[in-house]
């Protein structure tokens, strides 16, 4: 009877797990990502500066660029005021107060010639202003 109870044990066995396990996975991971929350800084603090004070303005103080506008039939506006082509920079100078760093954008009708658009531009930049952008409008998104 002793030999009929071994082999009933050997019967009764457990089957091997075909499972994964994630537990170890999912550990190391928390452990990886503590590592990384806590070098991170450390890694981007550089080194420590005691910057001077200053009362200077900020560079980019000028909260509304200037408008420059063709229309389709030639006439030049700056902002909404017509100015003549030989008028131009020295009314662009004057509303800029003589900062060439100020932000000038450029809006053309659509119908006109690329070449007079970009004398005007020209023109523009000839003058000291570098910071010179077109304007386009913006395509109307469906329903």
């Amino acid at each position: 009877m002793a030999v009929s109870r071994g082999n009933s044990r050997l019967r009764r066995r457990r089957r091997l797990a075909s499972e994964i396990n994630v537990t170890p996975l999912v550990d190391v991971m928390l452990v990886l990502l503590i590592i990384f929350m806590v070098t991170a800084p450390m890694l981007t603090s550089g080194i420590n500066v005691d910057l001077p004070k200053t009362s200077a303005k900020p560079v980019n103080t000028d909260s509304k660029p200037i408008t420059v506008s063709l229309r389709s039939d030639g006439s030049l506006f700056l902002g909404e005021d017509a100015v003549s082509d030989a008028s131009l920079l020295d009314r662009l100078k004057q509303a800029a107060g003589n900062d060439t760093e100020r932000r000038i954008f450029v809006r053309a009708d659509a119908k006109l010639d690329y070449g007079q658009v970009m004398r005007v531009m020209g023109e523009i930049t000839s003058g000291g202003f570098n910071h010179v952008a077109l304007l386009a409008q913006q395509p109307q998104s469906g329903p």
